[in-house]
């Protein structure tokens, strides 16, 4: 069965993968981009392009923003050539960037006003699971809005995860994964720079710890790439900078604060700040290396 038209605007490593994948399986797919290099590569592909979201406006009916921010969010919908005053009513937004529930329940509420939809659905998995539609989709809306386009979020991701009614929970559930993500990914890094120190096989350790109790999915993903020193950017330092600090301000906020969140956040921002904001996030191997008080 075909799928309706999509529109997709923010076309990085994460929007220009669900393109590609939805291209793929024949869909009609609409790109907007600020970078027109990434537009052009999928226009190659068959994708239509618009050159600002307002273009996108009555052409589909199912927008799915992926860009980092929520200043970002602002500007795609209701910037200078936002998306907002061209939506129709029964319209649906799906959103899919790591911002603060507040934000994401701030525009829902505005978009409801003009009668239009709002999906909160956070993404996780990589650009290669984006691209053969195999990564997870946190979704959080009505569930006559979720049973509209289940056929579009399941082209789109494996497993779709269902949250709640309530918008905002896909952002807590992604703040809470990230969160533990950026945990696992500093405990690691530390675990190694102590091997090294010890004058341990890393490889070796490496191995062992992704067999026995310290093993993580983030350890065994971002650490061998680490230790061969390839830093080239999967995710940058700067997205799990952005996201610990959402997760900590997001628990402050309810009253909670645990006694991780945010030692792990200040080493995002410390590594950044130390010039490691644009490497890949397994970078921070590199930046507990530099920190270890030597003997």
């Amino acid at each position: 069965m075909s799928l309706p038209p999509v529109a997709i605007i923010g076309v990085g490593n994460m929007g220009g993968g669900m393109a590609r994948h939805l291209l793929a399986q024949g869909t009609q797919v609409h790109v907007c981009d600020l970078d027109a290099h990434k537009t052009q590569a999928l226009h190659t592909l068959g994708a239509h392009v618009a050159h600002s979201p307002s273009e996108l406006g009555g052409v589909v009916h199912f927008f799915i923003v992926c860009v980092v921010t929520a200043a970002q969010v602002e500007d795609v919908l209701w910037g200078t050539q936002g998306l907002a005053p061209q939506l129709q009513a029964g319209d649906t937004v799906m959103l899919c960037p790591t911002i603060a529930p507040q934000d994401t329940e701030s525009v829902a509420i505005r978009l409801s006003l003009q009668g239009v939809n709002t999906l909160d659905a956070p993404m996780s998995g990589g650009p290669l699971r984006a691209e053969q539609g195999t990564m997870s989709l946190m979704v959080a809306g009505t569930q006559a809005v979720v049973e509209r386009h289940l056929g579009t979020l399941q082209a789109l991701a494996n497993p779709v995860f269902r949250i709640s009614e309530r918008v905002g929970d896909g952002a807590r559930t992604k703040l809470v994964n990230n969160l533990l993500a950026g945990i696992q990914l500093v405990g690691a890094a530390e675990a190694l720079a102590l091997a090294e120190r010890w004058g341990l096989d890393t490889t070796r350790t490496l191995q062992v710890m992704s067999a026995s109790s310290a093993q993580s999915w983030i350890a065994s993903d971002r650490m061998p790439r680490a230790l061969a020193g390839d830093f080239a950017p999967r995710a940058h330092m700067t997205l799990l900078e952005k996201d610990t600090a959402l997760a900590v301000q997001a628990a402050n906020a309810v009253g909670f604060s645990g006694p991780l969140g945010a030692v792990t956040a200040q080493v995002f921002a410390s590594a950044s700040t130390a010039g490691m904001a644009e490497l890949d996030d397994g970078a921070v191997l590199n930046f507990v290396r530099a920190s270890t008080i030597s003997p």
